[in-house]
């Protein structure tokens, strides 16, 4: 199945009988820092961290050297450099990790069509038709690896095996720029010594929770009375825990899976509480949501306003629109409305715009006011941005601003 290859992570051998092992997961190794340093050659060996370069900016992604030292994304930036005072952090460039998500998900396509993206850098692939044109699924996973090294330069691990959740748990295994192959009859052999924090689902609290049960590996959770596991996570979570523990994993790859949301999120360098400011902020937020969403060819239902304010106290106000929208404008309007609704002005620390229940746009317009005149505008401002940048163009508001701290978000749909 596998075996240690001087480093942590495990890998297969050539000679591994894949035939059963039809599901890969592919994962483009440390992703954003990965596509920055192809401009930075130079820094590949260094630890390097995607962040604006601020104190209260946090990390969105940290290379291999950097997460030696335990950073990883999330990490603030301050943080970041007490744990590594020589770490270097990178400005993100979001339209650049777009581009190359966009050159991988065709190279997943090119090989077959059930693919079902997690995100800008992941998805699943059912390669069970692909066999008689291409080869066995180790060698569909080299072929896509191969393929992505040459045509991009990045490297991706693969985990293959014969359900979705021991395919992701082999490709983690595999990391680096590695292959891990689980035949399905060695898939409890694979699953039963590791950890219950392996298990799709758990987090630390449910990870406490078993544990305060002598539930300590998957085996455990796998032989443990249903009754015993209804008591640490609850009925519906048991059942589904214990399905995982033994192997079972009916999910089917979904080619039509379009991502939950796509949002930006800013942590200012102080706490602000002008109004003209933070609506800016709103503008520019709503802006790049749109060129998103319009990148990947989805529409948005729901438009999301989140705040932290100077105390941490965190609050989310949303609005669900009459007819769906990719543009950035109406984003806007219905983020600033859902502001102003809040009739205070208190110094906020993080403000963040999302867009929620997406869905793939059938091409119709939307049929309120004068959309077709924005919607060229906002198109016009993606086929400038595809040539100069995404700064190059946009809302004449935001001339002259610029974003101020940190940014994380949500990753953008895979497209």
């Amino acid at each position: 199945m596998g075996r240690q290859d001087g480093s942590e992570r495990r890998v297969s051998d050539e000679a591994v009988d894949s035939a059963t092992a039809t599901i890969l997961h592919v994962d483009l190794d440390a992703f954003f820092a990965a596509v920055e340093l192809l401009d930075r050659p130079e820094l590949v060996d260094k630890p390097v961290v995607v962040a604006h370069d601020s104190p209260r900016s946090v990390v969105t992604a940290a290379n291999y050297p950097a997460r030696k030292f335990g950073i990883r994304s999330a990490t603030t930036l301050a943080r970041a450099r007490s744990l590594c005072p020589h770490v270097i952090a990178l400005e993100p460039h979001f339209e650049k990790y777009t581009h190359y998500s966009r050159i991988v998900q065709r190279i997943f396509h090119d090989v077959t069509p059930l693919v079902e993206p997690l995100s800008i850098d992941e998805a699943f692939l059912d390669v069970s038709g692909a066999g008689a044109a291409v080869g066995s699924p180790a060698e569909i996973a080299a072929l896509i690896r191969r393929r992505v090294r040459d045509e991009t330069g990045l490297t991706a691990s693969v985990g293959a095996a014969a359900t979705k959740f021991v395919a992701k748990v082999a490709s983690g295994m595999a990391k680096p720029d590695g292959l891990l192959v689980v035949p399905r009859a060695e898939t409890l052999g694979f699953l039963h010594p590791l950890p219950v924090s392996a298990l799709w689902g758990v987090g630390a609290v449910t990870e406490k929770s078993l544990r305060d049960r002598g539930l300590h590996t998957i085996q455990d959770v796998a032989h443990a009375p249903l009754a015993k596991l209804e008591r640490a996570v609850g009925k519906a979570g048991a059942s589904k825990l214990h399905q995982l523990a033994n192997g079972v994993d009916p999910r089917a790859v979904s080619a039509d899976t379009v991502e939950k949301s796509v949002g930006h999120e800013v942590t200012f360098d102080y706490d602000v509480a002008d109004p003209d400011v933070l609506r800016r902020e709103l503008l520019r937020q709503a802006t790049k949501v749109g060129v998103r969403l319009r990148a990947h060819g989805v529409t948005a239902r729901t438009v999301v306003l989140k705040l932290r304010y100077a105390d941490f106290t965190t609050i989310s106000r949303s609005h669900t629109l009459t007819d769906a929208t990719d543009l950035g404008r109406r984003i806007y309007e219905e983020v600033r409305a859902l502001y102003e609704s809040l009739g205070e002005h208190r110094p906020v620390r993080l403000i963040g715009v999302r867009a929620e229940q997406l869905s793939h746009d059938d091409g119709q317009p939307a049929l309120w006011g004068d959309d077709d005149g924005w919607r060229d505008a906002e198109r016009t401002l993606d086929s400038v941005a595809g040539r100069f940048g995404r700064d190059a163009i946009g809302p004449a508001r935001l001339l002259g601003t610029a974003p101020r701290g940190g940014m994380t978000r949500k990753p953008p749909v895979g497209g």
